[in-house]
């Protein structure tokens, strides 16, 4: 049975999931524009809709464990990715001591949301995850628009590695609409750690803490393709919390409401694709569970 706490932050978990179904649970046949950023392609459960975020709690807890303690999941709790490949390209980041502590909770966080969906779902195999610098590499390229020279290096310095990391947590948060405590918590702190330093050059390159963010974040939109739902650090005052401000810690809507992303719109993003059948990013096969899996079936 469990304790009276996991079965509440999994209460929070499924009602904010159940946001995402948008238009209802409906079998369809056409993928027209509508269904693009709507309705799921198939008749999903709770337990689905979970399993499709565990996917992200995979690629955190991996990047956050690496990053701090330069070991994965498989040093640290093997059962958990029950009997998934083991990451490509993780690597301890050249963190600052404080940078570091915050990381690691980071990474221990994942690890009870891994634990408390395998608790209540059972779980999906640990999808293959592919977190080389190279990967972020091609994700900086694509958001600057021209090849970086040197390559991006998540794994340099604090900066780079919160800079890397502002392009996972949040991809998650909004998959769950923002009510989910821990991630939204994440998020917050690494907006705010990057907003203290928006100005600041990140070297060699010659683009500021800012203007990565909001490439970044314009390159979700794009690969999403439904919206402006994902904002950097600055944004014009009609974007700012009552159009009154152009600073961006806490991204939100016109109603400072959190952003909501359907599941295909999530995995165009973490593919970096643009197209919820054609893996690659981050899960260069893919993601697991019963809904990731119906986008790339060649019924659908």
């Amino acid at each position: 049975m469990a304790s009276p706490s996991v079965s509440f932050a999994l209460l929070v978990f499924l009602i904010s999931l159940q946001l995402i179904k948008i238009a209802g649970d409906c079998e369809f046949d056409n993928y027209d524009h509508a269904d693009r950023c709507g309705r799921i392609p198939i008749k999903v459960t709770d337990k689905d809709l979970i399993e499709l975020a565990q996917n992200l709690e995979f690629l955190e807890a991996e990047f956050f464990l690496f990053g701090s303690l330069g070991k994965g999941l498989d040093s640290y709790d093997p059962e958990l990715a029950k009997g998934g490949p083991p990451p490509i390209g993780g690597q301890k980041a050249n963190l600052d001591p404080c940078t570091r502590r915050i990381i690691e909770e980071f990474a221990y966080q994942e690890v009870g949301h891994l634990r408390a969906i395998i608790n209540y779902t059972g779980g999906i195999p640990r999808p293959l995850i592919d977190i080389r610098r190279k990967t972020f590499a091609k994700l900086f390229d694509k958001a600057v628009g021209y090849p970086l020279d040197p390559p991006f290096d998540p794994y340099k310095n604090s900066l780079n590695y919160l800079l890397a990391s502002y392009a996972i947590p949040y991809v998650g948060l909004v998959g769950y609409v923002g009510l989910l405590g821990v991630e939204s918590g994440q998020d917050a702190v690494i907006r705010g750690y990057l907003y203290r330093k928006a100005y600041e050059k990140v070297e060699p390159y010659d683009i500021s803490v800012v203007k990565f963010t909001n490439y970044i974040s314009m390159l979700r939109n794009e690969l999403a393709k439904c919206g402006i739902k994902d904002e950097g650090l600055i944004v014009p005052l009609k974007l700012g919390a009552e159009n009154r401000t152009t600073s961006n810690v806490l991204s939100a809507d016109a109603y400072s409401l959190s952003y909501a992303r359907t599941p295909a719109e999530v995995l165009r993003i973490v593919y970096g694709t643009g197209d919820e059948h054609k893996p690659g990013g981050f899960f260069p096969k893919g993601g697991n569970g019963r809904i990731a899996r119906a986008y790339l079936s060649e019924d659908y």
